[in-house]
């Protein structure tokens, strides 16, 4: 094994622990809201900072291998899907830290029958399992389980389009709800944006193993 093809292996080892991390965030976040535990969503804040940390050190590191081996062909690919990929999954993370802060700042616990209306549980395990298929798919090389990333984002997207109507039927039997049925909805539009992210993710995948470049493309 080559130095380069060493220090590769130790960058995507890397961006596995960044997986884990967001995983972890999004999980943690996903149980401070359901069971409304708020210094559960505290730590989710707090830890946004290894996040945040994580994501620079990987950024460092692509920018010191370009410097120091000029990378060609799939190599080059690899660093650039790499840099993407690693702001896509701090996004993520930001998602995850802004429903937590939605936990800390509500004052009672969210109503089991809104949460079910708006469909966001289904939301979390949708959102959840498009970041591991994509993880599987960076780690064993697999373009077709990157591909079936876009149409797990369409029922993210369904979900997301029928919010405002479902909020609304739920409202009209429980309109001392406001306030709670208000910050559930933000959290549909942040969970409809794991999925955008998760996409952006299979989308670098592809491009780094068949050099094919798919932004935009897929909205056709």
């Amino acid at each position: 094994m080559t130095q380069l093809e060493t220090e590769l292996q130790l960058l995507k080892d890397e961006v596995r622990s960044m997986w884990a991390l967001v995983r972890s965030q999004l999980l943690k976040s996903r149980l401070s809201m359901l069971n409304f535990d708020k210094d559960l969503a505290r730590e989710v804040v707090v830890k946004e900072k290894r996040v945040n940390g994580l994501e620079l050190k990987i950024d460092r590191d692509c920018e010191n291998l370009f410097a120091l081996y000029t990378p060609v062909a799939i190599d080059l690919r690899f660093l650039l899907a790499v840099l993407k990929i690693n702001s896509n999954l701090e996004r993520a993370g930001d998602i995850a830290e802004g429903i937590a802060k939605y936990v800390i700042s509500t004052e009672n616990k969210f109503n089991p029958q809104l949460l079910k209306s708006t469909k966001v549980l289904e939301m979390y395990q949708a959102g959840i399992a498009m970041l591991d298929d994509t993880l599987q798919a960076f780690e064993t090389e697999d373009t077709t389980l990157a591909r079936s990333v876009f149409k797990k984002d369409e029922f993210l997207d369904d979900i997301n389009m029928s919010t405002n109507e479902n909020i609304e039927k739920y409202l009209r039997e429980s309109p001392e709800d406001i306030d709670q049925a208000l910050y559930v909805l933000s959290i549909v539009r942040k969970l409809e944006r794991v999925g955008d992210q998760c996409k952006n993710i299979a989308e670098e995948i592809i491009f780094y193993l068949e050099a094919k470049v798919l932004k935009h493309s897929t909205k056709k």
